[in-house]
């Protein structure tokens, strides 16, 4: 893992209140982790995956089909996710205690892959940008937020692909602002700044 996108001392504080959770009642624990793109979500919620015998999927694996990309569509915030498929897919059988077909876009074609079936756990980490959609209602146990200063972002996200950094910089970074202030994600979560 790149030391620089995981903060171990800020990740175990994140550990211990999953432990807390699970030490509770017997239902699924569901844990959402947004942030902006950088911020080392994808990073966190693999470290936890490795921690915990635990379920993780990713929101990137949800974004938009060619078909779905619609002017309107863009214009809702958190619009670009397909948040009806990823509620009908993955949340819905977590919640009924059953297994789930998890169908991840390919990025290239903009085609769904084949269903992989995934057993129920009780520990999912559902881990990108997007994953607190308000469609989706609160099914989370803990929701956290991963922030970065932005010129910290911009480091890491030149560094990680700088041939996408305009795409970043004048749509991907705008769209997941607007997401955060429609829906006030910062505000319902446990905020990290993982620098």
């Amino acid at each position: 893992m790149r030391q620089e996108q995981f903060n171990l001392t800020r990740a175990q504080t994140i550990r211990k209140e999953i432990d807390r959770l699970l030490a509770g009642v017997q239902k699924p624990v569901i844990v959402a982790i947004d942030g902006v793109c950088g911020g080392g979500k994808t990073t966190l919620g693999r470290w936890l995956a490795v921690q915990y015998d635990c379920n993780l999927f990713h929101m990137d694996d949800f974004f938009l089909r060619k078909e779905q990309r619609t002017q309107e569509r863009y214009a809702q915030p958190g619009g670009n996710v397909d948040y009806e498929r990823f509620y009908e897919e993955i949340l819905k059988p977590i919640l009924e205690g059953r297994e789930c077909d998890y169908r991840k876009l390919t990025c290239s074609t903009l085609t769904l892959g084949e269903p992989e079936r995934i057993g129920w756990k009780r520990l999912n980490i559902i881990e990108g940008s997007y994953s607190q959609h308000p469609y989706f209602g609160n099914p989370y146990q803990l929701c956290i937020f991963l922030d970065l200063p932005p010129e910290e972002q911009y480091r890491r996200l030149l560094a990680r692909a700088p041939e996408k950094i305009n795409r970043f910089a004048e749509e991907w970074i705008p769209m997941e602002n607007q997401y955060f202030e429609a829906y006030a994600i910062r505000d319902k979560s446990l905020c990290i700044e993982m620098r």
